[in-house]
């Protein structure tokens, strides 16, 4: 006899999967409203079932590969197809065409046996909008009528689910405050700029105090190399540095002389700043040498002020929370 996953897998139809769009790339992961239905159909044998093995099943049904079972969202907390098979669930679930079981499980309810029994060609936001508990959970905690919630799904809820529309907002408010602390950064004074190079170390962990964090050894462009700083607060290593405001990118020949400088320095590590790119060979380059250079172009650099808190201030805080499962259990 075919298991559960092998007949569920002969149920699904090609109309079900939508796949999404992402970085000019067709990606097979569907949306979570495309998830719901296949989702109700994989529910009806009238078995409990846990979350962890409805999203192995959907995995085969849509076919992901293994690279697109791991796509994780941008906070790297939860993969995305798990967090969509979460959200299809909950919303069937709101609707009533699902019920909780037990932490974790859940079964078809005589309802969602009734909406399959219909045989429906897709089940989605707008579809669930038919039953009351769905409004109800629509209406934001009854904080508004039922009469004011529309019943067409918004361009967010048709492809993304909550967290994924809350971290795309995030990701576009980020890029665009990298993109301007990167512009201030090339305006900046040498000696700003020097000083802010100093302090996101510090920041980082490495040296000691303001005064003894980094020093210059020589004028700017010096052997090539432009301070040093202690890898730890006991300075047990140093590391030598250089910061460049590079327009142009910065290709292999740059990288070369930095390498040389730190060897006439009997140095074994480094750090090259700058605030345009490197090529592909000169990262190549230095994957391939024997002393240990970090590059940080200007991409990167924006990235760790504002997770360093550099050049930047909070301006709001919002804490996302989840049910606490083991509180109600009793």
């Amino acid at each position: 006899m075919a298991s559960t996953r092998q007949r569920f897998a002969l149920q699904v139809k090609p109309r079900d999967v939508r796949p999404t769009e992402r970085r000019g790339t067709r990606v097979a992961i569907p949306d979570y409203q495309s998830i719901m239905l296949p989702l109700l159909r994989f529910a009806g044998d009238g078995q409990e079932h846990s979350l962890r093995e409805t999203i192995d099943a959907l995995a085969d049904t849509f076919r992901l590969i293994p690279e697109e079972r791991k796509e994780l969202l941008p906070s790297g907390q939860q993969e995305i197809f798990d967090n969509r098979v979460g959200w299809a669930r909950t919303y069937l679930t709101k609707a009533g065409l699902l019920q909780k079981t037990r932490r974790g499980h859940y079964q078809l309810s005589s309802r969602g046996l009734d909406v399959l029994a219909t045989n429906p060609d897709r089940v989605d936001v707008k579809f669930l909008d038919q039953f009351e508990e769905f409004r109800q959970f629509r209406a934001l905690k009854g904080t508004r009528s039922v009469s004011d919630v529309t019943t067409e799904p918004t361009a967010s809820e048709q492809q993304t689910t909550p967290e994924e529309a809350l971290e795309s907002a995030y990701g576009r408010l980020r890029d665009s405050l990298a993109a301007e602390i990167l512009q201030q950064v090339k305006v900046a004074s040498p000696s700003l700029f020097e000083k802010l190079v100093v302090e996101l170390l510090l920041k980082m962990g490495y040296g000691g105090s303001r005064q003894a964090a980094g020093r210059a050894i020589g004028r700017s462009g010096d052997e090539g190399i432009d301070g040093i700083i202690k890898e730890d607060r006991l300075g047990l290593d140093i590391i030598y540095i250089q910061a460049k405001r590079w327009e142009a990118t910065v290709g292999r020949p740059e990288v070369q002389k930095f390498a040389g400088a730190l060897q006439g320095q009997r140095a074994k590590k480094g750090i090259l700043i700058t605030t345009s790119c490197f090529s592909d060979d000169a990262r190549d380059y230095v994957s391939k040498i024997d002393n240990k250079i970090v590059l940080i172009d200007g991409d990167e650099l924006s990235d760790l002020m504002i997770d360093h808190n550099l050049g930047v201030s909070p301006m709001a805080s919002y804490e996302v929370k989840k049910i606490d499962a083991d509180y109600f259990t009793e």
